[in-house]
């Protein structure tokens, strides 16, 4: 470490404060999940607390690249004074990190409110791990370390995303806390009157959607008529010849045996005329 130049060794510090953040989070995180109830809530702590692992991981092997070594901590004086204050953080960094979670277990009235104050314990250590990965990458850009700046931000993005989900989780689980603890008649609109009026909306979309039901089966028979009456009159162009054939001979036969008809009146009345002319000249 003393060998290492200047900037390389306040790069190593940093990353160290990263990895004992990461180190306390980790074990925070697994009390946690203890506690955890909601669904969305304990399934985001278990794949941050991986993700957490795998930044300590990663961050250490930097450090070593670089020369340095894990959890120890540069202070400045004599090297003597700084080996055995490296030693001595360490110690409280991972006496730190064990006695968390079992704090973090008593606090809080309620389940609800223990898993609140959870999360604002974990909102505080991503606030932390942003503020230190971007000193980091801030370093490391002056020094040209492309390697740390690359790994640092990729750790940023999971950091900053996990806080993004807290900032969302955060007033739900507030919420939670509110409906264990508080009395309905002093929460805000009475919670009664929400519950009634809640109630009303859902027979309303239950009363629509039986009448859609219901509807649904006469629809479809009417549809089905019309379809069938609509090709009933349409039919091919073939069958629309041969009723318009039909339709010619029928006529054409009306007409004939109108003619015939005729003809045969005409025949009778001059049969009928005859003898009548011949009596007459008769006389």
């Amino acid at each position: 470490m003393t060998n290492l130049p200047v900037g390389t060794m306040k790069l190593i510090r940093y990353l160290n404060e990263a990895y004992g953040t990461e180190r306390r989070l980790e074990v925070a995180l697994q009390a946690h999940l203890g506690l955890a109830n909601r669904a969305t809530y304990s399934r985001r702590l278990r794949d941050h607390l991986t993700e957490t692992r795998r930044h300590g991981r990663e961050v250490s092997r930097r450090i070593k690249q670089l020369g340095g070594e894990a959890e120890t901590v540069d202070i400045p004086g004599p090297d003597a004074l700084g080996e055995v204050a490296q030693i001595a953080v360490a110690g409280a960094q991972r006496a730190a990190a064990l006695a968390q979670g079992p704090m973090h277990a008593l606090r809080g009235t309620s389940d609800q409110e223990k898993q609140l104050k959870n999360a604002k314990t974990e909102y505080a250590s991503e606030a932390e791990e942003i503020a230190t990965y971007t000193a980091i990458i801030s370093v490391a850009e002056s020094l040209g370390d492309r390697e740390t700046v690359k790994l640092a931000r990729e750790i940023l993005r999971e950091e900053e995303r996990m806080r993004g989900f807290l900032e969302k989780e955060i007033p739900r689980l507030a919420t939670a806390v509110v409906n264990a603890e508080v009395p309905r008649s002093q929460r805000a609109n009475g919670g009664r009157r929400r519950t009634g009026s809640s109630r009303t909306r859902r027979s309303s979309a239950s009363r629509s959607t039986q009448a859609r039901r219901a509807t649904a089966p006469r629809s479809a028979a009417t549809s089905r008529k019309a379809g069938t009456s609509r090709k009933a009159s349409t039919g091919s162009p073939r069958s629309s010849a041969r009723r318009a054939s039909s339709r010619s001979a029928s006529t054409q036969r009306s007409s004939a045996r109108g003619r015939s008809r005729r003809a045969s009146s005409t025949t009778t009345a001059a049969r009928r005329a005859r003898p009548v002319r011949a009596t007459a000249t008769a006389r």
